[in-house]
């Protein structure tokens, strides 16, 4: 019952909102077609001023990927982390994932792989993937969207929000899983 219950809402919910908007829209006299073409000129300025801080990502991450340095520290990490029961294979996901969400789903793709859907790091891969947020990704792209310079304690912040999601991560597989 909660399962058709869940499937008919998910089904729906899309087609719903863009009903309701449109019809707010009839009612309150917007022209609608105008107001969507004008958004959609602004999405794109906004997607072409944030080319630059996409590239600077992009090639971050892959200078450090093809410098070794995330899987060095991986290695030079892997003593604590396997006293939490942590993998060395999560280990690159834990470095990544702050920076790109494709870099960490690419590394993800390899552990599921190479290691099976069954193994423990997949199952760990999966929920720190799911828990944690691309948070240099996020600074670069909407920061730089509406021009913010300044980003104050933002990394701070969205730093410790990754730590307390891998922390979370290990602790319900750890419960869970392993």
């Amino acid at each position: 019952m909660f399962h058709s219950v869940m499937n008919l809402i998910s089904l729906w919910a899309l087609p719903v909102i863009i009903l309701v908007i449109l019809s707010m829209g009839i009612i309150k006299k917007v022209p609608i077609y105008e107001v969507f073409v004008e958004g959609a000129k602004d999405g794109f300025k906004v997607s072409v001023g944030i080319i630059p801080y996409l590239v600077a990502i992009i090639v971050g991450i892959s200078m450090l990927r093809a410098s070794g340095l995330i899987e060095s520290l991986g290695h030079l990490l892997n003593p604590v982390f396997s006293i939490f029961n942590i993998p060395a294979d999560v280990t690159p996901i834990m470095i990544v994932r702050s920076l790109s969400g494709s870099a960490a789903l690419g590394i993800f793709s390899d552990i599921a792989h190479n290691l099976g859907a069954d193994n423990y790091a997949t199952t760990l891969s999966a929920v720190m993937v799911g828990s944690s947020e691309t948070t240099f990704y996020v600074l670069a792209v909407y920061f730089g969207a509406v021009g913010i310079a300044k980003l104050r304690y933002a990394v701070i912040v969205g730093l410790l929000a990754d730590l307390v999601g891998i922390i979370a991560a290990v602790t319900v597989c750890n419960v869970m899983f392993a």
